[in-house]
């Protein structure tokens, strides 16, 4: 059975929940697929967060799907490109690749969850916060460790509830929707095992 790595963030400055956690939440209360799934909440900052992913990827899987909140989108967000770059225009590792390409089958996972009925599209900008810095150190701390792993980051829009309290017009998604999307990709990777390593 294969084993997949689920990571989200908490909470943090306005919001009481994070979109990308509730998410999970509520995909493991119902999942019965084919995949293992673990998962992790990571904290809203840098450093702690590394060093937990980078702990966390010494444990064998067969995919990592790093999960974060996207304010103001409608629709499932699959990153395809991760950036060295931090919020203040630094690196996130000195010397380190310019940026990192997501080699999985981003068109046809994207087309699955849209034949279900859940809006989801190909990204080509994480950012440059955390969301960016999970995806693009995931991938290289795996290719460090040599490890052949994918990594995929998909950004989540956020929940009703959060949307009620904004007050203003916003997009959302609800947690069942956005967890049933995320089964979907995940059973799309478990049915494609033979695909392009990300570190070629």
């Amino acid at each position: 059975m294969p084993r997949i790595l689920l990571t989200a963030f908490e909470p943090y400055d306005r919001w009481k929940e994070n979109a990308s956690w509730s998410t999970l939440v509520e995909l493991t209360r119902w999942y019965e697929g084919p995949a293992e799934l673990v998962t992790r909440r990571y904290p809203v900052e840098l450093t702690s967060m590394s060093q937990r992913l980078r702990a966390d990827l010494q444990t064998a899987y067969d995919h990592v799907i790093l999960c974060g909140q996207a304010p103001g989108s409608s629709f499932l967000r699959l990153e395809s490109v991760s950036l060295n770059v931090r919020t203040d225009g630094t690196e996130l590792i000195a010397g380190g690749p310019a940026a990192y390409k997501c080699n999985l089958p981003l068109t046809a996972i994207s087309a699955q969850i849209r034949s279900a009925g859940v809006p989801a599209r190909i990204s080509h900008h994480a950012g440059t916060y955390l969301c960016n810095a999970a995806l693009y150190l995931s991938q290289h701390y795996l290719r460090s460790m040599d490890l052949a792993t994918p990594s995929l980051f998909v950004h989540i829009p956020l929940m009703p509830s959060q949307v009620a309290l904004l007050d203003e017009d916003s997009p959302s998604m609800s947690s069942a929707l956005a967890g049933a999307a995320m089964a979907i990709l995940i059973e799309s990777l478990c049915a494609a095992p033979a695909m392009t390593d990300p570190h070629s």
